[in-house]
C-alpha cells in the first residue's frame, strides 16, 4: 500500500512538476486520468512512470487538438 501511494505520488509530481494541493483540487479531471493508468480496481496497471506520463501527454495532444471536443473529428 505505502509503494502505491508513494508511487501515485511520485508520478503527479512528475506530470505537474513539484505537485501541490491546488494542481490537485484544480485539475482533480487530470489527477484521476493520472491515477486511472497508474490503477485500476485497486491494481497496478502500470508500473512504468515514464510509460504513465507518455500516455498522459498523449491524451493532451488530443484534447488540445479539439478531437475531445468533436472539432477535429472522432475517436473510433
Amino acid at each position: 500500500m505505502q509503494r502505491k501511494l508513494t508511487d501515485g505520488s511520485q508520478v503527479l509530481d512528475q506530470y505537474f512538476g513539484n505537485v501541490c494541493e491546488l494542481d490537485l483540487v484544480f485539475n482533480f479531471h487530470k489527477v484521476f486520468v493520472i491515477l486511472d493508468e497508474y490503477i485500476l480496481a485497486g491494481e497496478i496497471m502500470e508500473t512504468s512512470k515514464t510509460q504513465i506520463i507518455n500516455r498522459i501527454h498523449t491524451i493532451d495532444r488530443l484534447l488540445e487538438g479539439g478531437l475531445g471536443r468533436g472539432e477535429a473529428g472522432h475517436l473510433s
